[in-house]
């Protein structure tokens, strides 16, 4: 088994285990739809193993970062349809990774919500360009969690209506459902505070709404068990994580998605951190794609040892739009321009250059 070898997941057939992992490139346009670049740019990318978008909100509470995109609106399911189109036009497979941003966003027309009303000691840009720290933000009221969880569920239908193959829910780096399923950023006492399992209840009851709009075989989960971006910190995140994923393998997901950088990534974890990563593997009942500044040699070696049977990218490929191919032949990389990484045109989104015939 290596990066290159075929794989099975759910209804589709990946003709390989490099897996685009979700970007946010800020080039969206009025009212959060896609830009018409981003049929190109993920078309370009359809040799990956199959793709996952950017982060996509599923509602307008959310949609408070400049340049990002929705799934919450007619005019964004067209836009959206747009690109599946285009991606499977080449050939390719794509998920729609579906986002709330909770605390970690500026208050506009009204405060950003979370589990607990604790700021995240972070900046952030504003609409006008500005970083500026994020404000404390309003706890939700119980009753508010139902209509959010229902926002995930539309947010799945719509994907589905775009064409999407699949959709990643993210838990991840942070964000509102990371949250609550932390204990430094949620300090509720009521069903959805406390032990691990009531922290996780909001994550899946998420999951069985997305799970009846798209099935489950089409749906993944990303979570950053020891990543403290945005942020975030957890007191024993193998417990927390490991009963997080323990709940979730009822819904039999497609995949689990694990954010756990290596030594020496800007992401990492602080020097000593136990990982988490294998325990997850070990939990888990289905494929585990892996993240983190990897490469070639420590992807095969990842897989190889049976730690992840899927590894997924992210500036290279954003780079490389030929990233499969590249790493099958050991070519090399296109250097990425960080400069260009959020918003603008063309330039350092549908520009990187193939290899040559």
């Amino acid at each position: 088994m290596h990066l290159f070898t075929p794989f099975r997941l759910g209804s589709l057939q990946l003709p390989n285990r490099v897996i685009m992992a979700p970007m946010t490139r800020s080039r969206g346009g009025a009212g959060c739809v896609p830009s018409p670049l981003a049929g190109t740019y993920y078309a370009q990318r359809a040799s990956a193993g199959f793709i996952v978008t950017e982060a996509t909100h599923v509602s307008a509470q959310s949609a408070t970062t400049p340049g990002s995109v929705g799934i919450y609106s007619a005019a964004q399911v067209e836009g959206w349809r747009g690109v599946t189109a285009a991606v499977h036009a080449a050939g390719g497979r794509i998920f729609l990774q579906l986002w709330h941003v909770g605390r970690i966003a500026h208050a506009t027309e009204a405060l950003p919500v979370a589990p607990s009303a604790i700021a995240a000691r972070a900046e952030r840009r504003t609409a006008g360009g500005e970083m500026r720290p994020l404000p404390v933000p309003r706890a939700l009221a119980i009753d508010e969690i139902a209509g959010i969880v229902a926002q995930y569920g539309t947010a799945a239908a719509h994907a589905r209506a775009a064409g999407f193959d699949g959709v990643e829910i993210h838990a991840a780096n942070g964000f509102l459902i990371d949250q609550f399923l932390r204990d430094g950023s949620n300090r509720r006492d009521d069903r959805y505070g406390g032990a691990a399992a009531n922290r996780a209840r909001f994550l899946i009851e998420i999951a069985a709404a997305v799970a009846g709009a798209i099935d489950a075989e089409r749906m993944g989960v990303r979570l950053s068990p020891t990543s403290s971006f945005n942020d975030m910190q957890d007191s024993d995140p193998a417990a927390t994580f490991g009963t997080a994923v323990t709940l979730l393998n009822e819904l039999r997901p497609a995949y689990l998605h694990v954010v756990e950088a290596l030594p020496g990534h800007a992401m990492a974890p602080p020097p000593g951190t136990a990982r988490v990563a294998p325990e997850l593997r070990r939990l888990f009942g289905g494929p585990l794609v892996l993240n983190g500044g990897h490469d070639r040699a420590t992807a095969e070696a990842a897989i190889a040892a049976g730690e992840a049977d899927l590894v997924s990218f992210a500036v290279k490929f954003l780079a490389n739009p030929d990233l499969p191919e590249r790493l099958r032949r050991d070519a090399p990389l296109n250097p990425a321009n960080p400069a260009t990484f959020y918003g603008g045109g063309a330039e350092g989104y549908t520009d990187y250059p193939p290899l040559p015939e």
